[in-house]
């Protein structure tokens, strides 16, 4: 169902993303942050429901809806490198940012910064040409 999305996303020359694109790309990228550490946990999933509805305008149930989407994704994208240099080719700067405060709303979701996390917050933004600063920035305006 998603196989044609992804061969557009990491096409040679990706186009830039429709709304409906980009919102399962930054949907699954966000999935894929949330399961890096081993533990995909309700407070993350809860987040991540938040964050899309947040960005989007949707209702909950249209985010849950979506997030199931973007986890079937996730599972089927490939590496974090190429899956995420396809978005930055495709999503603009400030929507990137945009996207790093919601990746760290996810992080700190459960209440535990777990290495394995902020090493993927590390690598992502940096291949989201985000720098260590911004990305520390974006941190601090989410940290509760």
């Amino acid at each position: 169902m998603f196989s044609d999305f992804l061969r557009r996303l990491t096409s040679p020359a990706p186009q830039p993303l429709s709304d409906p694109d980009a919102r399962l790309a930054i949907g699954a990228l966000l999935v894929r942050l949330a399961r890096a550490d081993g533990d995909y946990a309700a407070e993350e999933i809860t987040q991540i429901d938040r964050a899309l509805s947040a960005r989007y305008g949707l209702s909950a149930q249209e985010a849950a809806s979506l997030r199931t989407d973007c986890e079937a994704i996730e599972a089927d994208a490939p590496d974090t490198v190429r899956f995420t240099r396809a978005i930055k080719d495709a999503v603009d700067h400030d929507h990137r940012l945009s996207v790093i405060e919601a990746m760290w709303s996810v992080v700190l979701a459960d209440g535990v910064r777990d290495e394995e996390e902020d090493s993927n917050m590390r690598m992502i933004a940096n291949l989201l040409g985000i720098s260590d600063q911004d990305s520390n920035a974006a941190r601090l305006r989410v940290t509760p």
